[in-house]
């Protein structure tokens, strides 16, 4: 699987210092398979003079198995609850890996 990351440098190999605090999955190395939305990601970087790289990584779905691994296939309740205890910091899980889309203002707007 081909998993892109938008941000203003390239990075080789993914790492936790690119990382952010209060985020929708917590602290993690986030990238999806839509490069459309990588390159988007790298808007907010162009927006204050940087450049905006999409990396490329290529990435192995058999390893999953030897990770804690959670999945939100859809956008529910479960998700919802998940992300906003990451959003405020309360979130204590211990999962290796997280599958699952990312909020957006939308998704926020619809819920409230």
């Amino acid at each position: 699987m081909i998993l892109y990351h938008g941000f203003n440098m390239e990075i080789r190999i993914p790492d936790l210092k690119h990382s952010r605090q209060k985020v929708d999955f917590g602290v993690g190395f986030y990238t999806t398979p839509i490069y459309e939305q990588a390159r988007n990601w790298c808007g907010k970087f162009l927006h204050r003079g940087m450049p905006g790289i999409v990396n490329r990584y290529s990435f192995d779905e058999s390893v999953l198995a030897k990770y804690h691994v959670l999945t939100f296939d859809t956008y529910c309740e479960e998700w919802l609850d998940f992300v906003l205890d990451c959003r405020r910091g309360l979130d204590q899980s211990d999962y290796d890996i997280i599958i699952g889309g990312v909020a957006n203002d939308k998704v926020f707007n619809t819920v409230e």
